[in-house]
């Protein structure tokens, strides 16, 4: 194991669980497994080529003290609206309903925010630079704007209802996350300390 590794936590592997599930049903399409399977060396380039880690077991905060305790409870939304919802909505649509469209409707997002969540424990755990950790996310929630967008076009047939509710807050929520906090604000830090502390070690 590389220096300063951390163990995955629960969550990681429950994640995990949930993109093995999926991905042996015939609700997720190849091109989201390809997806995912790919981005995997992909990543791995990205942390060992474009940007190394450091020689320091561990990288500057990005955010302060108060910043992270703001994030905790958007990542806590983030895991009601993306997470949560969907998947009492598939357990509305089966247990009571008794219709298993849902599944195919919300399987995309599903399996790719749990394989998502999997791969920023992984870079986390195995000590991936800053640039190389912000690209999870940034990469995972992009590619999930279109299936919410498929996800959304689907409940506007069926008029308003609870299924459309869901996949609008998810529109919003990771619309947003990607547009106005990803990109604008953590990408810019993570490359701003990244590059600052190459040069902090250069110069010492």
């Amino acid at each position: 194991m590389p220096r300063g590794y951390r163990s995955l936590s629960f969550q990681h592997f429950t994640a995990l669980t949930i993109v093995l599930l999926l991905a042996a049903t015939s609700s997720v399409s190849f091109s989201d497994i390809t997806f995912v399977v790919l981005s995997i060396p992909y990543l791995l380039l990205l942390s060992t080529i474009t940007f190394p880690p450091p020689p320091s077991s561990s990288p500057p905060p990005v955010f302060s003290a108060q910043e992270r305790r703001l994030l905790v409870f958007y990542v806590s939304v983030g895991g009601l609206v993306g997470l949560l919802l969907p998947l009492l909505q598939i357990i509305h649509s089966l247990v009571v309903v008794g219709e298993s469209h849902m599944i195919a409707v919300t399987a995309p997002h599903l399996f790719l925010l749990s394989a998502q969540i999997f791969l920023e424990g992984v870079s986390f755990g195995y000590g991936f630079s800053l640039p190389a950790r912000a690209a999870v996310p940034i990469i995972y929630n992009t590619k999930r704007l279109f299936t919410i967008a498929d996800w959304v076009r689907h409940e506007v047939g069926g008029g308003v209802s609870v299924g459309f509710v869901i996949a609008l807050a998810n529109t919003v929520f990771w619309g947003f996350n990607l547009l106005g906090f990803l990109l604008p604000v953590y990408l810019p830090r993570a490359l701003k300390l990244y590059y600052c502390d190459e040069e902090s070690k250069k110069s010492g």
